[in-house]
């Protein structure tokens, strides 16, 4: 199977359901998936991910605004780092661990500061501010090999997402509309196959 550039955000995942999720999720066709780091007991969560996972796919931590909180999810042995924002040292210190790395950025400085930082990819974060028109003029102007990853509001609708894959867009980080702690395993699997088969359909037309 084509590995699939949806990056799962687990926020508010707890221990005690965490590994379930995941398993749902790989089922479905996610190899990425990230406990951000304001979710209860996130490094307990994002560890035992790392010992179930981190060798065949991408399992790291979310919310990672500094440096500290950069290697504490370093240290459980993750191999993802997304933030909300971009800082110049967390994105260098977990490149340099072997990380792939997606700081949010908004601007084109900031997109091409990030890169210039050694940026795995760039978490256009909140895409709601940008829309499609700010997203495609962003994209024109960035190398032609920029990986780019809309987030915040995409649905699971080929109206919601395939604009933006039209537009370059490499996949998307998917939030609530993917999980959240209320939903249960059914629930989280029928919204993570809606996104995987919406994101297929786009693929195998063009």
């Amino acid at each position: 199977m084509t590995e699939l550039p949806l990056i799962a955000i687990l926020r508010g995942v707890t221990p005690n359901s965490v590994l379930q999720v995941a398993e749902v999720l790989i089922e479905s066709g996610f190899s990425k998936i990230e406990v951000p780091l304001n979710s209860p007991d996130a490094i307990t969560s994002i560890t035992m991910l790392v010992q179930e996972y981190a060798n065949r796919y991408s399992i790291g931590a979310g919310t990672v605004t500094s440096v500290k909180l950069a290697q504490n999810a370093i240290d459980t042995g993750a191999n993802l780092i997304v933030s909300p924002n971009f800082n110049p040292d967390v994105v260098r210190m977990s490149v340099a661990a072997g990380c792939d790395c997606y700081p949010g950025v908004v601007t084109p400085t900031e997109c091409f500061a990030a890169l210039q930082s050694g940026a795995t990819g760039l978490k256009l974060f909140p895409i709601s501010l940008l829309g499609i028109s700010g997203f495609k003029a962003i994209k024109s102007v960035l190398p032609s090999d920029a990986q780019t990853y809309p987030v915040g509001g995409i649905n699971p609708t080929d109206k919601s997402m395939h604009p933006y894959l039209a537009a370059g867009a490499t996949g998307f980080g998917l939030g609530s509309a993917l999980y959240k702690p209320s939903m249960d395993l059914v629930s989280v699997r029928k919204s993570a196959m809606l996104f995987v088969e919406s994101f297929r359909r786009f693929t195998s037309s063009n």
